[in-house]
């Protein structure tokens, strides 16, 4: 194997399938990545997999002789991002399982283990497809993301359910205490029958989709991206860039059950107003649960937020809202609160209450159909 290429291109490709390489590799293997050069397309292949989340990428180099390997990923990203922004060539050593990297600055040796031993990239040859602009599924990323649970035990929590009715994709997480929804015009629906579109209900892993979210904010291309799935797996071809990973086994709760209907109170506020005052009051609240009480005054329409913390201190701020309805006081994570406004970005928000003990729902005014359900904290008098 001997090519040459440029040390942007390589650092940028290695730095993407790094991110699938494990910390605490289950085979001393899975800490290196595998590199493919192919002298007849005159590309390099790139994979970084720890059996269940994998990413590959392909770029376009001078390839001399075709070859592949396997590199320890953090000691290679490390020698590559410190060298020049020129030309590297990369050769392997013959009789040896290692590359020599030579640029301006001098060479590099490192040793890593054959291709062999390295596990294939699951790909879904038999299965659904699906094409979506890469707008879509940032839009539903960014509106859901958020809300997954980061505890292990919750299993199918930790994912986002996808879901595709005949015109529209569904995203949902929820970690038991909050639930976000967001729906997108699934343009791709037109080309495909009813049948395949309401195929699509998989649950996919936050830690998976949180590499999908990067690599779609540095995607410049117009093409779709297809999504591939079985009953197992989910690959998402992003031009010559792929992420595949297990999707999570398990039935996802019925989580439009959970959305209430009709609302006896609601607000109305301006989202960055909203989002200042709450960062303020959180310092408190930090101090003492992480609770802040939201009062709805009809009369003055206002929204006044406040923190008690004995031995503390104490904090209030009042705000102009649009309140319809009956004055409520009712009390939420704060945290939750604050999540559910940044990852919308409309000029104002919407919240609707019933009951102080009952579910309420966020949503933006504007374009993105997304609903952000937060239960409730009970206070005491």
């Amino acid at each position: 194997m001997k090519f040459v290429c440029s040390q942007n291109a390589l650092n940028t490709h290695l730095s993407l399938v790094s991110r699938a390489v494990p910390a605490r590799p289950s085979k001393p293997i899975l800490s290196n990545v595998l590199l493919k050069a192919d002298q007849d397309q005159q590309t390099v292949t790139l994979i970084g997999f720890d059996e269940t989340l994998g990413i590959k990428t392909v770029f376009t180099a001078a390839v001399e002789s075709s070859g592949e390997l396997t590199l320890p990923a953090k000691l290679l990203e490390n020698i590559i991002a410190r060298l020049p922004a020129e030309d590297i060539a990369v050769e392997e050593m013959e009789e040896d399982t290692a590359v020599t990297l030579t640029s301006s600055c001098g060479n590099y040796q490192v040793r890593g283990l054959s291709a062999e031993d390295y596990p294939h990239l699951p790909e879904v040859t038999v299965g659904q497809v699906v094409q979506l602009s890469a707008e879509i599924l940032l839009e539903g990323l960014r509106g859901a993301l958020f809300a997954t649970s980061g505890d292990e035990t919750k299993q199918v929590l930790t994912g986002v359910h996808l879901l595709a009715d005949a015109d529209t994709l569904e995203f949902a997480a929820t970690d038991g205490h909050r639930l976000a929804v967001v729906k997108t015009i699934d343009e791709g629906a037109t080309e495909r029958d009813q049948a395949d579109a309401t195929a699509m209900n998989v649950t996919v892993p936050a830690k998976a989709l949180r590499e999908l979210e990067k690599m779609l904010q540095a995607h410049v291309s117009s093409d779709p991206v297809t999504l591939s799935f079985d009953a197992i797996q989910v690959v998402f071809a992003l031009g010559e860039q792929r992420l595949t990973t297990r999707l999570l086994e398990g039935q996802y709760p019925n989580y439009r059950q959970l959305m209430p209907q009709q609302f006896e109170r609601q607000t109305t506020v301006d989202r960055k107003l909203f989002i200042d005052a709450l960062e303020r009051i959180a310092v408190l609240a930090d101090q003492k649960n992480n609770i802040v009480k939201l009062t709805l005054d009809a009369e003055a329409q206002t929204l006044a937020l406040s923190v008690e913390a004995q031995e503390v201190g104490s904090g209030r701020e009042v705000m102009p809202a649009q309140v319809s309805g009956e004055s409520l006081e009712i009390a939420f994570n704060v945290r939750y609160l604050q999540d559910g406004l940044k990852a919308v970005g409309t000029t104002e928000v919407q919240m609707k209450f019933n009951a102080a003990t009952s579910p309420s729902i966020l949503v933006p005014l504007g374009a993105l159909q997304m609903t952000y359900l937060v239960m409730p904290i009970q206070i005491r008098s």
